[in-house]
């Protein structure tokens, strides 16, 4: 399931951050989607806020401010198997630290499906509350970021993070 095919469920409300203007959007039972607006027309949704797209808001804030290391909102990401079991494991990268798509593989019991971690990672529809942004190549190298590589420099530096830092420590 891609993000262009995903269920858009409730309504968006969109933040401005750092990073750009990030669309937040609750379908009932969490945040089920977190995306970087690129166009004026992307979300064909509705516009509006809910008690959790205003948490979400407040959490964002904190992280970019430097005050938050961890999220606590409901999360509803809609995937494959696959695709939710390689979400989970970004979420236990901790902050800061980088892992390889390699290491994500081996993580979810795939060892030898490394870009498919890759297409989990394209496909993940909550930006920064599944870390997606903390995988990397081999090597530490920056690699794919659906939102683009400055983004992915952005959040990392934000973090204190450096490509290969942290490559190798359990998840």
């Amino acid at each position: 399931m891609s993000r262009k095919t995903a269920p858009e469920l409730g309504p968006v409300l969109y933040q401005d951050s750092p990073i750009g203007t990030l669309g937040l959007v609750d379908d009932g039972s969490g945040l089920s989607r977190v995306f970087l607006r690129q166009t004026a027309g992307e979300w064909t949704g509705r516009l509006g806020e809910t008690e959790l797209t205003i948490w979400a808001a407040a959490e964002l804030e904190e992280y970019f401010s430097g005050r938050r290391t961890a999220f606590s909102v409901p999360l509803s990401p809609h995937g494959t198997a696959f695709q939710l079991a390689v979400w989970e494991a970004l979420r236990g990268i901790p902050y800061g630290q980088t892992r390889t798509y390699g290491e994500i593989a081996a993580a979810v019991g795939r060892p030898k499906a490394a870009r498919a971690v890759g297409m989990a990672n394209h496909d993940n529809p909550l930006l920064i509350f599944t870390p997606c942004h903390r995988v990397v190549g081999k090597g530490g190298a920056l690699t794919g970021f659906a939102c683009g590589l400055e983004v992915k420099e952005r959040l990392l530096a934000l973090e204190g993070a450096e490509p290969g830092q942290g490559i190798g420590r359990t998840i």
